[in-house]
């Protein structure tokens, strides 16, 4: 069974959407994240907004997880330099 989905404005008492008469009637490019094909939509910004706040959570744990990586590796080159600090071998690279 296929949901067919109603094309409602929110913004205007649930009257059809009048699509490029309207502002918030957008496009979005981008790519299919399981396929990688790109994609090319018509649609409500209103209609977009659950999908786009999925993307940029998405892209935020991404961006969290290269930060903790790198926090990772400056502990461990800090931990050297001390080691080398205390033991008096230090050599400049």
């Amino acid at each position: 069974m296929k949901i067919e989905v109603k094309q409602n404005c929110p913004l205007d008492s649930f009257k059809p959407c009048r699509q490029f008469d309207c502002a918030w009637f957008m496009k979005i490019n981008g790519k299919n994240p399981n396929t990688g094909e790109p994609t090319e939509e018509w649609g409500c910004a209103m209609a977009w907004m659950p999908v786009l706040m999925i993307e940029n959570a998405q892209q935020s744990r991404a961006a969290g997880a290269a930060v903790e990586s790198f926090r990772n590796e400056m502990v461990k080159q800090n931990e050297r330099n001390l080691q080398q600090l205390t033991t008096g071998n230090l050599r400049l690279e």
